[in-house]
């Protein structure tokens, strides 16, 4: 089942299935390059992160926009990888940026 963020802007936008999770749910997930959590938070000495995800592209580990620095968004914006799942025990969802998509 897919949710769609609902897009006052964009009246137009089709409401098809997101090729972009499609792509990510055929591949194989990446390697978390860091399993302890939020790469760029560790990297500040931080740990105040609220919840971690992953980039289905290339296994960035980012805080979600929950989190003070919301390094997972910032990442899509930064590299375009429009897939990311939830990196917490017990989750299998998946949230396609450019979409704006969760399945």
């Amino acid at each position: 089942m897919l949710w769609r963020r609902r897009d006052r802007t964009r009246s137009d936008a089709p409401e098809e299935a997101c090729t972009h999770l499609a792509d990510a749910a055929a591949a194989d997930d990446p390697a978390p390059l860091t399993p302890d959590g939020c790469q760029e938070c560790l990297r500040l000495g931080e740990q105040a992160w609220a919840h971690l995800r992953m980039c289905l592209t290339c296994g960035h580990i980012g805080c979600c926009d929950s989190s003070p620095h919301r390094h997972a968004t910032a990442h899509h914006h930064a590299t375009g990888h429009p897939v990311m799942r939830s990196f917490e025990p017990g989750e299998s969802w998946r949230w396609c940026y450019v979409d704006e998509v969760v399945g």
